[in-house]
């Protein structure tokens, strides 16, 4: 046997012997890309700390890996069907790889947000590629429990980030969850080139560079605005922003509709299923993203874990969506994806809604069972779905058929942190200054301001206003007279109270803000709820996996690969 594989999968006859061994590769190269987001929410405060990181240059560390990511996904999944799927994979990791090592070295905001931009192109050529190649080398009757499968690795690598991250910062600075990733990467495209076969489209249609490169405007000019708007303001940036990518997006529908091979059908998106299934992915990461981004900080800040601790309370989300991803593949062929996916975002706003619940006093145990049914809800609507979004691809487009599926999960996960992360700062901003007023601590001038940027910040103006009172207390211990050694010592007990006041106000705020933007999230998802139910059809009606795979397609191409 042969080192390297080398027979292409479409000349096979049969399905592919070592096909499992592949998708563990295909997983281990979704899981860094997951897991270089999720990990960087734990390794942000000693990231801050120590580049000197303002709130909006924090913000771009994280989002910088995001805009190229989501824009380029859809001409990268084009561009790897036409000429190799796994090609794509195997570049991808090199260039992911080398964005970790560059950003393990930079030492300032630029540096790491520049990284982070490689990083995310790196992202866009293996995303849709692992799931066009899993695509590829699963036959139709498998490809539903491979995508379970898939999908579980993301909901993992949503948890496992965290975890990793804590556990590298107990004794390692945050450059050590950039490099991380290297040994990762590495191994991935060892397997890639042992165990995964190289696939391709079976057309030589030319590229549509054209509805490519106004897809990236559009993508990339949207979720921009998501981001600047929401947190920086909406200027003239964001709302020029706004209107590129609504003139773009326009000239995308009409170039696509009218162009002999586009690069994506949109007519598509008249189907119901396919509509709907981009819709519930869309919204699930919304939610999904938002309250991980509001949840990690609650468990650093308020319930003071330490990052290892932080990610080892999130695990019960990763092995909820084991389960969840578990049961999907035994009700969807039983009782069809509808009732399977609406359930899940029933599931997702039911523990969104038991996150109203939070209050000052709230302990962990009160976010296991959230945890938990998130997870479970992860699992049992992510599958069908994109099971569902794979099916409407021929096999000569399964690269962007990834591409699709993965960016309405990046938009969707981009507008989570944007819309939910506006309205937690917005409510934070107003419950502590609400707080800090009925609480009469008379703070210094700018104080309140600096403590309503974030919780972090609230956290470090209460702990000053403590270092101020040790300060005090050690003046008053070596005063030159009694009359001002009691002076001393009256001032160190009235900022000591301060502080402990400041504290109790920035934790209370925090966590009214948590059921609050709890509150707006679960309506939201409740909300897409009901639109994603009555767009999905019923059972008998494309609405299982089972009953598209009997109907014939008018753009299945007969490739050799379907009769196996």
């Amino acid at each position: 046997m042969a080192l390297l594989m080398k027979q292409p999968v479409e000349e096979m006859k049969q399905p592919y012997a070592r096909r499992w061994w592949a998708l563990g590769v295909l997983c281990l190269s979704l899981l860094i890309i997951v897991m270089a987001n999720t990990a960087l929410t734990v390794a942000a405060p000693d990231m801050t700390k120590d580049l000197g990181l303002s709130s909006s240059d924090l913000q771009w560390v994280i989002d910088g890996y995001t805009v190229p990511y989501a824009a380029l996904m859809l001409l990268l999944g084009a561009i790897g069907d036409k000429y190799s799927r796994r090609g794509a994979l195997v570049l991808g990791l090199v260039v992911f790889g080398a964005g970790s090592v560059a950003g393990s070295l930079v030492d300032s905001s630029g540096g790491v947000i520049a990284a982070r931009a490689v990083m995310g192109f790196g992202a866009a050529m293996i995303m849709p590629a692992t799931l066009s190649l899993l695509a590829a080398t699963f036959p139709r009757a498998e490809r539903a429990k491979a995508i379970v499968l898939w999908t579980a690795t993301a909901g993992l690598a949503i948890a496992a980030g965290p975890l990793v991250a804590g556990a590298l910062l107990e004794n390692h600075g945050w450059s050590s969850t950039f490099l991380i990733n290297v040994p990762i990467a590495a191994l991935a495209i060892v397997g890639a080139l042992v165990l995964v076969p190289p696939s391709k489209a079976g057309h030589s249609n030319r590229i549509d560079y054209v509805g490519g490169a106004l897809s990236v405007i559009w993508t990339g000019a949207l979720v921009y605005m998501i981001i600047q708007g929401p947190h920086f303001g909406w200027d003239a940036k964001a709302i020029s922003a706004a209107v590129v990518a609504g003139v773009a997006l326009l000239a995308f529908i009409a170039w696509e509709l009218r162009y002999p091979h586009p690069i994506l059908d949109v007519r598509r998106f008249l189907d119901r299923r396919f509509a709907g299934s981009n819709l519930a992915v869309a919204l699930f990461f919304l939610a999904v993203f938002g309250a991980f981004y509001y949840l990690t900080q609650h468990l650093q800040f308020v319930l003071g874990y330490n990052p290892l601790e932080t990610g080892v309370r999130m695990l019960p989300l990763a092995g909820a969506v084991f389960v969840g991803s578990a049961l999907t593949g035994y009700l969807t062929p039983r009782i069809g994806m509808k009732i399977t996916v609406s359930a899940g975002m029933v599931a997702g706003t039911v523990a969104l809604a038991l996150l109203t619940r939070v209050d000052s006093g709230s302990t962990y145990g009160d976010f296991v069972a959230p945890l938990i049914i998130l997870g479970l809800a992860i699992g049992l609507a992510l599958s069908p779905c994109t099971d569902a979004i794979m099916g409407a691809f021929p096999e000569s487009e399964l690269g962007v058929g990834g591409a699709v599926n993965d960016t309405s999960l990046e938009l969707g996960g981009s507008l989570g942190i944007a819309i939910l992360g506006s309205v937690l700062a917005s409510s934070y901003s107003s419950k502590l200054s609400d707080a800090a007023a009925a609480s009469g601590t008379k703070l210094p001038d700018g104080t309140l301001d600096t403590a309503q940027d974030s919780v972090g910040a609230g956290y470090a103006v209460a702990q000053g206003i403590g270092d101020q009172a040790r300060e005090v207390a050690e003046k008053a211990a070596h005063a030159g007279s009694p009359q001002q050694a009691a002076q001393l010592k009256g001032q160190a007990e009235q900022l000591a109270q301060g502080a402990g006041k400041m504290a109790d106000a920035v934790g209370s705020a925090f966590s009214d803000a948590v059921s609050h933007t709890s509150l707006i999230g679960a309506v939201i998802l409740g909300a897409g709820t009901v639109l994603v139910a009555a767009l999905l059809p019923r059972k008998g009606r494309g609405g299982s996996a089972a009953s598209d795979e009997a109907q014939p397609s008018e753009d299945r191409s007969p490739e050799p690969q379907l009769q196996r």
